[in-house]
């Protein structure tokens, strides 16, 4: 058995992928996607259940949502009517400061040094125990290797801080569990803010590890217009501010945009990434090296921190800092147009383009792309800046609207081997890619340990 967001397309069907010890092609995964078939036995999809029990399912929904994909240890509970019941973070501030952004294998540890308390403070601010609870929502993917999988079998899978714990609670109370894709969440989050959100919509999901586009025409349902080819935009905004002797405790992203207010961005002039290449795809290594070159012409020294740095000097690092945040958002801003044009010709019914992911806590990224938006007639949303970065929220709204529609997996066993192999995906792509979108650059990673969560979902309906 492995944990997975399964569909259920008939009352009485469990579709799982199955994992081999060896990394499957993604032909030999899709077909035992759809070989793969369970009994399902769980008190949600039983033929007598009442109207009452049917109101409840959908009406009265508590889920408990857990997050350990990166350097964030996150847990919170969320009703279905919206309601966030409590929310809880547990920063790795100090490890981002000490190693210079976020350390893999110091991360895991710091997960499951905490996991534990947060969960359960997360309880205790809900005035809730376990027994409250409708079900349990877990991040499966995509990830931090380390954060998500304690050993490494051939590029493969192992455990999960945030999966081992939710599955403790779901079978040591028997509760439905639902694994979820940590994108996806980035992106659904914005229908918990704002409740006039209808598919179809365009979203941009930015942060350390990812830059996505995507056309989300239905719940599960994504088509990939733009993707990270090598650095996301958050990468970027890390490095530079190590590089520039910035404050990484709240990681580089807020450091930057701070230090850019002082500073001239048309001073240093970098080039905007892939101008030559007519998709929507992204690439932030370039003008990482161009920062690099930049700071080292400057003298600029990463060991003596901002804050001890003369007026020249910090003006230098300044106008670097504005030069690079400005080109990096052209980036994005010429990449999300392009996507803007191509979903309304797929969906013309488009009306809202939203913008998530760590780095859309960004005030400049969030001006330059409302810009874009009221270019091309959409209205920009944007969750709070406490639901931009890695949350529990998320996990749990998107575990809710998953659980609406029967995907989920029963309980667990309250006690599983020792040797139990967990289901974690840390390169799991949400949809299916656009053919007009595939990047005329350097080839994208194409090793994909798992289908598309679209594809298991389109597959799963078919049955």
């Amino acid at each position: 058995m492995l944990l997975s967001l399964v569909t259920m397309a008939s009352p009485s069907t469990l579709l799982r992928i199955k994992l081999l010890p060896k990394p499957p092609s993604l032909f030999c995964a899709l077909t035992n996607l759809r070989r793969n078939q369970l009994p399902l036995k769980s008190p949600f999809t039983t033929s007598s259940s009442t109207t009452s029990s049917s109101s409840k399912r959908h009406d009265d929904v508590v889920v408990l949502g857990i997050e350990t994909s990166c350097d964030d240890t996150a847990a919170a509970v969320v009703r279905s009517d919206g309601e966030i019941l409590s929310q809880v973070v547990s920063s790795q501030a100090d490890l981002l400061a000490k190693y210079g952004g976020v350390a893999p294998k110091m991360a895991e540890e710091a997960h499951s040094q905490v996991i534990d308390k947060v969960v359960q403070e997360a309880l205790d601010k809900a005035y809730m125990t376990e027994k409250d609870l409708t079900a349990v929502a877990v991040t499966i993917g995509p990830g931090l290797s380390l954060c998500l999988r304690g050993m490494i079998y051939e590029c493969l899978f192992s455990t999960s801080v945030g999966v081992q714990k939710a599955r403790r609670i779901a079978g040591g109370f028997n509760l439905p569990i639902i694994g979820v894709h940590h994108m996806e969440a980035h992106a659904l989050v914005a229908r918990l803010i704002e409740k006039d959100l209808q598919f179809p919509f365009m979203a941009l999901l930015i942060s350390g590890g990812h830059n996505l586009l995507i056309l989300a025409r239905d719940l599960g349902q994504y088509i990939q217009l733009g993707t990270t080819i090598d650095d996301a935009i958050g990468e970027a905004y890390d490095k530079t501010a190590k590089w520039l002797g910035l404050d990484l405790r709240r990681s580089g992203g807020p450091a930057i945009e701070k230090l850019a207010m002082e500073g001239n961005a048309e001073s240093v002039k970098f080039s905007i990434p892939m101008k030559q290449h007519k998709d929507c795809n992204f690439s932030y290594a370039g003008l990482k090296t161009q920062v690099r070159l930049a700071i080292e012409s400057k003298k600029i020294d990463a060991k003596i921190p901002i804050t001890s740095a003369s007026k020249e000097d910090r003006l230098s690092r300044a106008d670097i800092a504005a030069s690079f945040q400005r080109t990096a958002v052209l980036h994005l801003e010429e990449r999300c147009d392009r996507a803007i044009q191509w979903a309304l010709k797929m969906e013309p019914s488009i009306r809202h383009l939203v913008v998530s992911g760590g780095v859309a806590s960004n005030q400049y990224v969030r001006a330059r792309l409302d810009m874009v938006a009221k270019k091309n007639g959409l209205q920009l949303l944007c969750p709070p800046p406490q639901l931009c970065t890695d949350n529990g929220v998320m996990i749990a709204w998107t575990g809710i609207e998953h659980f609406r529609m029967g995907r989920y997996d029963p309980p667990p066993p309250a006690e599983e081997p020792e040797d139990f192999v967990y289901d974690i995906r840390p390169r799991w792509p949400l949809g299916e890619e656009y053919a007009e979108g595939k990047s005329e650059a350097r080839s994208l990673r194409t090793a994909r340990i798992h289908p598309s969560l679209t594809s298991i979902i389109q597959a799963s309906l078919q049955q």
